[in-house]
Protein backbone atom coordinates (compact mmCIF):
# COMPACT_ATOMS: atom_id res chain seq x y z
CA UNK A 1 0.00 0.00 0.00
CA UNK A 2 2.82 2.37 0.89
CA UNK A 3 4.66 1.63 -2.35
CA UNK A 4 1.47 2.19 -4.32
CA UNK A 5 1.02 5.58 -2.65
CA UNK A 6 4.62 6.54 -3.48
CA UNK A 7 4.14 5.45 -7.09
CA UNK A 8 1.04 7.57 -7.57
CA UNK A 9 2.62 10.59 -5.86
CA UNK A 10 5.52 10.39 -8.32
CA UNK A 11 3.12 9.88 -11.21
CA UNK A 12 1.25 13.03 -10.18
CA UNK A 13 4.59 14.83 -9.96
CA UNK A 14 5.41 13.69 -13.50
CA UNK A 15 2.13 15.14 -14.72
CA UNK A 16 2.77 18.44 -12.95
CA UNK A 17 6.30 18.67 -14.36
CA UNK A 18 5.06 17.98 -17.88
CA UNK A 19 2.29 20.57 -17.56
CA UNK A 20 4.84 23.14 -16.33
CA UNK A 21 7.17 22.29 -19.21
CA UNK A 22 4.39 22.74 -21.77
CA UNK A 23 2.74 25.86 -20.35
CA UNK A 24 5.79 27.90 -19.39
CA UNK A 25 8.57 26.75 -21.73
CA UNK A 26 7.48 24.72 -24.75
CA UNK A 27 4.30 26.45 -25.92
CA UNK A 28 5.67 30.00 -25.47
CA UNK A 29 8.71 29.09 -27.60
CA UNK A 30 6.40 27.97 -30.47
CA UNK A 31 8.22 24.69 -31.13
CA UNK A 32 6.42 21.71 -32.63
CA UNK A 33 5.89 18.79 -30.27
CA UNK A 34 6.12 15.16 -31.34
CA UNK A 35 3.28 12.90 -32.40
CA UNK A 36 -0.31 13.98 -31.95
CA UNK A 37 0.84 16.67 -29.52
CA UNK A 38 2.62 18.24 -32.47
CA UNK A 39 -0.60 18.35 -34.47
CA UNK A 40 -2.36 19.95 -31.49
CA UNK A 41 0.36 22.58 -31.06
CA UNK A 42 0.47 23.38 -34.78
CA UNK A 43 -3.29 23.98 -34.88
CA UNK A 44 -3.21 26.05 -31.69
CA UNK A 45 -0.39 28.21 -33.10
CA UNK A 46 -2.25 28.66 -36.38
CA UNK A 47 -5.50 29.72 -34.73
CA UNK A 48 -3.68 31.39 -31.81
CA UNK A 49 -5.79 29.50 -29.28
CA UNK A 50 -4.28 28.00 -26.13
CA UNK A 51 -7.52 26.20 -25.28
CA UNK A 52 -7.61 24.61 -28.71
CA UNK A 53 -4.36 22.86 -27.83
CA UNK A 54 -5.84 21.53 -24.59
CA UNK A 55 -8.92 20.27 -26.44
CA UNK A 56 -6.99 18.45 -29.15
CA UNK A 57 -4.47 17.17 -26.60
CA UNK A 58 -7.29 15.63 -24.55
CA UNK A 59 -8.93 14.13 -27.64
CA UNK A 60 -5.77 12.51 -29.00
CA UNK A 61 -4.66 11.18 -25.61
CA UNK A 62 -8.06 9.60 -25.05
CA UNK A 63 -7.65 7.54 -28.23
CA UNK A 64 -4.10 6.51 -27.31
CA UNK A 65 -5.11 5.56 -23.78
CA UNK A 66 -7.74 3.23 -25.21
CA UNK A 67 -4.94 1.65 -27.27
CA UNK A 68 -2.84 1.34 -24.11
CA UNK A 69 -5.65 -0.45 -22.29
CA UNK A 70 -6.03 -2.85 -25.22
CA UNK A 71 -2.41 -3.50 -26.30
CA UNK A 72 0.03 -2.56 -23.54
CA UNK A 73 -1.29 -3.23 -20.03
CA UNK A 74 -4.09 -2.15 -17.73
CA UNK A 75 -1.73 -0.86 -15.01
CA UNK A 76 0.30 1.15 -17.54
CA UNK A 77 -2.86 2.62 -19.06
CA UNK A 78 -4.34 3.53 -15.68
CA UNK A 79 -1.19 5.31 -14.56
CA UNK A 80 -0.84 7.06 -17.90
CA UNK A 81 -4.43 8.21 -17.50
CA UNK A 82 -3.53 9.78 -14.14
CA UNK A 83 -0.56 11.59 -15.72
CA UNK A 84 -2.56 12.86 -18.69
CA UNK A 85 -5.38 13.99 -16.41
CA UNK A 86 -2.89 15.87 -14.24
CA UNK A 87 -1.40 17.53 -17.33
CA UNK A 88 -4.81 18.68 -18.56
CA UNK A 89 -5.77 20.07 -15.15
CA UNK A 90 -2.36 21.72 -14.82
CA UNK A 91 -2.60 23.38 -18.23
CA UNK A 92 -6.03 24.70 -17.30
CA UNK A 93 -5.36 26.02 -13.77
CA UNK A 94 -1.68 27.01 -13.64
CA UNK A 95 -1.30 30.80 -13.47
CA UNK A 96 -0.01 32.83 -16.39
CA UNK A 97 3.71 33.45 -15.86
CA UNK A 98 6.58 34.41 -18.16
CA UNK A 99 10.09 33.31 -17.24
CA UNK A 100 11.89 34.41 -20.42
CA UNK A 101 11.32 36.31 -23.65
CA UNK A 102 10.36 33.78 -26.37
CA UNK A 103 11.64 35.79 -29.35
CA UNK A 104 14.62 34.21 -31.23
CA UNK A 105 16.79 37.26 -30.60
CA UNK A 106 16.13 37.04 -26.86
CA UNK A 107 15.85 33.88 -24.74
CA UNK A 108 14.01 31.38 -26.91
CA UNK A 109 16.88 28.88 -26.76
CA UNK A 110 16.68 28.85 -22.94
CA UNK A 111 12.97 28.08 -23.05
CA UNK A 112 13.49 25.31 -25.60
CA UNK A 113 16.39 23.62 -23.79
CA UNK A 114 14.91 23.82 -20.30
CA UNK A 115 11.50 22.76 -21.59
CA UNK A 116 13.09 19.76 -23.30
CA UNK A 117 15.00 18.76 -20.19
CA UNK A 118 11.93 19.15 -17.98
CA UNK A 119 9.75 17.18 -20.38
CA UNK A 120 12.36 14.41 -20.57
CA UNK A 121 12.52 14.18 -16.78
CA UNK A 122 8.72 14.03 -16.55
CA UNK A 123 8.55 11.27 -19.14
CA UNK A 124 11.30 9.25 -17.44
CA UNK A 125 9.67 9.67 -14.03
CA UNK A 126 6.35 8.42 -15.39
CA UNK A 127 8.00 5.45 -17.10
CA UNK A 128 9.90 4.39 -13.97
CA UNK A 129 6.55 4.15 -12.17
CA UNK A 130 4.96 2.10 -14.96
CA UNK A 131 3.10 5.02 -16.50
CA UNK A 132 3.70 7.59 -19.25
CA UNK A 133 2.87 11.13 -20.31
CA UNK A 134 0.78 9.75 -23.15
CA UNK A 135 1.16 10.30 -26.90
CA UNK A 136 4.30 8.69 -28.39
CA UNK A 137 5.28 7.45 -24.92
CA UNK A 138 2.46 4.91 -25.16
CA UNK A 139 3.75 3.74 -28.53
CA UNK A 140 7.28 3.88 -27.10
CA UNK A 141 6.32 1.52 -24.28
CA UNK A 142 4.65 -0.81 -26.76
CA UNK A 143 7.68 -0.98 -29.06
CA UNK A 144 10.13 -1.15 -26.14
CA UNK A 145 8.47 -4.30 -24.86
CA UNK A 146 7.77 -5.89 -28.24
CA UNK A 147 10.86 -4.90 -30.23
CA UNK A 148 13.33 -3.79 -27.50
CA UNK A 149 13.66 -0.29 -28.96
CA UNK A 150 14.81 2.71 -26.83
CA UNK A 151 11.70 4.64 -25.84
CA UNK A 152 13.22 8.01 -26.74
CA UNK A 153 13.81 6.87 -30.32
CA UNK A 154 10.05 6.63 -30.86
CA UNK A 155 9.79 10.35 -30.09
CA UNK A 156 12.19 11.13 -32.93
CA UNK A 157 10.25 8.94 -35.38
CA UNK A 158 6.93 10.43 -34.28
CA UNK A 159 8.36 13.92 -34.73
CA UNK A 160 8.81 13.58 -38.49
CA UNK A 161 5.13 13.68 -39.42
CA UNK A 162 4.06 16.18 -36.77
CA UNK A 163 6.96 18.53 -37.51
CA UNK A 164 6.21 18.49 -41.23
CA UNK A 165 2.57 19.29 -40.52
CA UNK A 166 3.52 22.07 -38.11
CA UNK A 167 5.98 23.66 -40.52
CA UNK A 168 3.42 23.64 -43.33
CA UNK A 169 0.92 25.36 -41.04
CA UNK A 170 3.61 27.89 -40.07
CA UNK A 171 4.35 28.62 -43.74
CA UNK A 172 0.65 29.06 -44.53
CA UNK A 173 0.16 31.41 -41.58
CA UNK A 174 3.28 33.56 -41.88
CA UNK A 175 4.30 33.04 -45.50
CA UNK A 176 7.98 33.38 -44.53
CA UNK A 177 10.45 30.61 -45.32
CA UNK A 178 12.93 32.02 -42.81
CA UNK A 179 10.37 31.65 -40.01
CA UNK A 180 9.79 28.02 -40.95
CA UNK A 181 13.51 27.21 -40.87
CA UNK A 182 13.86 29.01 -37.53
CA UNK A 183 11.01 26.97 -36.05
CA UNK A 184 12.54 23.78 -37.45
CA UNK A 185 15.90 24.49 -35.79
CA UNK A 186 14.40 25.08 -32.37
CA UNK A 187 12.07 22.10 -32.74
CA UNK A 188 15.02 19.80 -33.47
CA UNK A 189 16.81 21.09 -30.38
CA UNK A 190 13.75 20.43 -28.23
CA UNK A 191 13.17 16.93 -29.62
CA UNK A 192 16.75 15.79 -29.06
CA UNK A 193 16.98 17.42 -25.62
CA UNK A 194 13.83 15.65 -24.41
CA UNK A 195 14.63 12.33 -26.11
CA UNK A 196 18.21 12.18 -24.84
CA UNK A 197 17.11 13.10 -21.32
CA UNK A 198 14.54 10.32 -21.42
CA UNK A 199 16.96 7.72 -22.79
CA UNK A 200 19.61 8.58 -20.20
CA UNK A 201 17.27 8.56 -17.20
CA UNK A 202 15.15 5.57 -18.14
CA UNK A 203 16.21 2.25 -19.60
CA UNK A 204 13.73 -0.57 -19.88
CA UNK A 205 16.44 -3.13 -20.43
CA UNK A 206 19.82 -3.03 -18.67
CA UNK A 207 23.00 -4.91 -19.56
CA UNK A 208 23.75 -7.61 -17.01
CA UNK A 209 26.29 -10.40 -16.81
CA UNK A 210 25.51 -13.74 -15.20
CA UNK A 211 28.07 -16.53 -14.72
CA UNK A 212 26.71 -20.08 -14.58
CA UNK A 213 28.90 -23.05 -13.67
CA UNK A 214 27.43 -26.23 -15.12
CA UNK A 215 28.24 -29.38 -17.02
CA UNK A 216 25.03 -29.15 -19.04
CA UNK A 217 25.98 -26.14 -21.14
CA UNK A 218 23.71 -27.04 -24.06
CA UNK A 219 20.64 -27.32 -21.84
CA UNK A 220 21.44 -24.04 -20.09
CA UNK A 221 22.06 -22.28 -23.41
CA UNK A 222 18.77 -23.54 -24.79
CA UNK A 223 16.95 -22.36 -21.67
CA UNK A 224 18.47 -18.87 -21.99
CA UNK A 225 17.57 -18.40 -25.66
CA UNK A 226 14.10 -19.87 -25.15
CA UNK A 227 13.31 -17.62 -22.20
CA UNK A 228 14.88 -14.42 -23.58
CA UNK A 229 15.54 -14.54 -27.31
CA UNK A 230 17.43 -11.23 -27.27
CA UNK A 231 20.02 -12.49 -24.76
CA UNK A 232 23.43 -13.84 -25.82
CA UNK A 233 25.87 -16.10 -24.01
CA UNK A 234 29.39 -17.49 -24.35
CA UNK A 235 30.84 -20.76 -23.04
CA UNK A 236 34.27 -21.40 -21.53
CA UNK A 237 35.75 -24.88 -21.10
Amino acid sequence: MRQLLIDYCLILLAGILYAVALKYFVLPSKVILTGTEGIATALSYYFESYWLFIGFYLLFQSVLLIFAFARVSRVFAQRSLVVVGTVVVGLAVLPELQFAQPEPQNERIILVLFGGLLAGVAKALAFTRRGSTGDEDILGAYFAVKYLKPVGSIAIVAAIGSTTFGLVMDLIKNGQFESVVNTLMYTCIYIFASAETLNNLYRKFKITMLAIITRRQEDVGTAITTTSAHRTYTTHQ
